[in-house]
């Protein structure tokens, strides 16, 4: 009796399941795989490094190669937060746990839809909102390396740091449209409903510096940033045991309207 052979297929994960993919996810899959690229160009840059340390080139002074420290953090940086989008949109991030292999797959794409549209989306959108400032003082300040010989455009790696969370985002929600739509037909509506804490975030956001650009734009040209932030508007009121900001119910209310809005906008094209 023959025994059966096990043979192992080594494939692309961008181009699994790339049927079922939505244009979010070529995109991620495009941008990626030219970031990829960077890996092979770092592994030439460090073996270039250890090469020139080797000869006594890259010691302390004017001839070092800092720059190439840099450099080296620049293309590593870049090409993770890149890969991280990538691991999203294929579904080839670590996934610690025991139970999800063995769900049927309605199932897992129940999964796949909370844990992007209520965990790992709300979590992106935190983290570009704080590198959004992070960048823009790097840009403000032209701020550079703390070595002479370093790459002084330091903000364009802050600024790419961004950017990368835009499109991690990108291939976040495309992820759980894509999941979405293999339990449902996902409208525009369903979208916004099933990831309320992503929806409300956005919000949230919008709100709060539609209301902040406003008080600024209508001040007096003397006042400064940081009493825009103590305006009543942004404070906070008792309701029971709970402190609750006014930003928060305004964010509530337009959270509902906007979903009330597209739901019955999908009633009417239908």
């Amino acid at each position: 009796m023959q025994s059966e052979e096990m043979v192992a297929a080594v494939t692309d994960p961008g181009e699994v399941g790339k049927d079922q993919h939505n244009k979010g996810d070529r995109f991620t899959v495009f941008v990626s795989n030219i970031f990829a690229w960077v890996f092979p160009l770092l592994m030439l840059v460090i073996c270039t490094q250890v090469v020139l340390r080797t000869l006594g080139r890259s010691g302390i002074g004017p001839g070092n190669q800092a720059w190439m420290d840099d450099l080296q953090w620049w293309m590593y940086g870049s090409a993770v937060l890149i890969g991280i989008a990538y691991a999203v949109t294929t579904n080839s991030h670590v996934r610690v746990d025991i139970f999800y292999d063995g769900f049927p797959e309605r199932k897992k794409r129940v999964y796949d839809a909370i844990a992007l549209g209520w965990l790992f989306l709300p979590f992106i959108i935190l983290c570009w909102d704080v590198t959004i400032h992070y960048a823009i003082a790097s840009v403000v300040s032209d701020e550079g390396s703390s070595s002479p010989n370093g790459l002084h455009n330091l903000w364009i790696l802050k600024v790419m740091m961004n950017v990368s969370f835009l499109l991690i985002g990108v291939a976040a929600w495309s992820a759980y449209v894509r999941a979405l739509s293999q339990l449902t037909e996902p409208v525009l509506w369903r979208k916004l409903l099933y990831a309320f804490p992503t929806t409300m975030f956005l919000v949230n956001l919008a709100v709060f510096y539609v209301i902040w650009w406003a008080i600024y734009l209508t001040s007096p040209p003397d006042t400064q940033t940081r009493a825009i932030g103590r305006h009543p508007i942004f404070d906070e009121f008792d309701l029971g045991n709970w402190e609750i900001k006014y930003t928060i119910v305004i964010t509530l209310v337009a959270t509902f309207v906007l979903i009330g809005a597209a739901r019955l906008l999908g009633r009417r094209s239908a």
